[in-house]
């Protein structure tokens, strides 16, 4: 039976959920597993990788988190509401993220909250602003990391075989 423990170079494979600790209502998910190689880079906040450590695949795991930590407490000066003629008409949908960018060149994600026949609301906060959440992990698989893995970090994707395919010729790069 493998009961390796994640531990730094433990390359690990988990899904998540964060759940919205008042309503219980699922916020995010990951559909595919979510494959890192421990102390090489954090993919998730470090509360949540410091409560990996030590676990073995086929747990599941629960992590309250207080958001206001991790983003800070709301700014309302990163709600802008504009007239819906002056917003191009691709920004027009609840969800859409835009990609801001200031006069120093900074950038930052904002996301349309709310359309209505008048104006577009866009909100520069994270939706994850001021909630308690739960991120529950199940760890799907933990094993020593490759050489690789460490490398890159992470999960090696394969890329498409595109041998036959007219016009593309596959180089191997080592």
């Amino acid at each position: 039976m493998n009961t390796e423990v994640i531990a730094d170079g433990k390359y690990v494979e988990l899904t998540y959920k964060v759940i919205d600790q008042k309503s219980g209502a699922v916020l995010t998910m990951v559909e595919f597993p979510l494959g890192y190689v421990h102390g090489t880079n954090e993919v998730l906040a470090p509360a949540v990788m410091a409560e990996l450590e030590g676990k073995t695949a086929g747990e599941v795991i629960e992590v309250p988190i207080d958001c206001t930590q991790l983003y800070g407490p709301r700014d309302e000066s990163l709600v802008i509401t504009e007239r819906i003629q002056d917003v191009p008409e691709e920004y027009h949908s609840v969800g859409m993220s835009i990609l801001m960018e200031n006069e120093k060149g900074q950038t930052k994600t904002f996301m349309v909250t709310r359309v209505d026949k008048r104006s577009v609301t866009i909100d520069g906060n994270n939706p994850l602003c001021e909630r308690q959440v739960i991120f529950r992990l199940e760890i799907l698989l933990v094993r020593d990391a490759t050489d690789e893995e460490i490398e890159y970090g992470g999960k090696i994707e394969e890329g498409p075989d595109l041998s036959g395919v007219e016009g593309v010729t596959q180089v191997e790069i080592n």
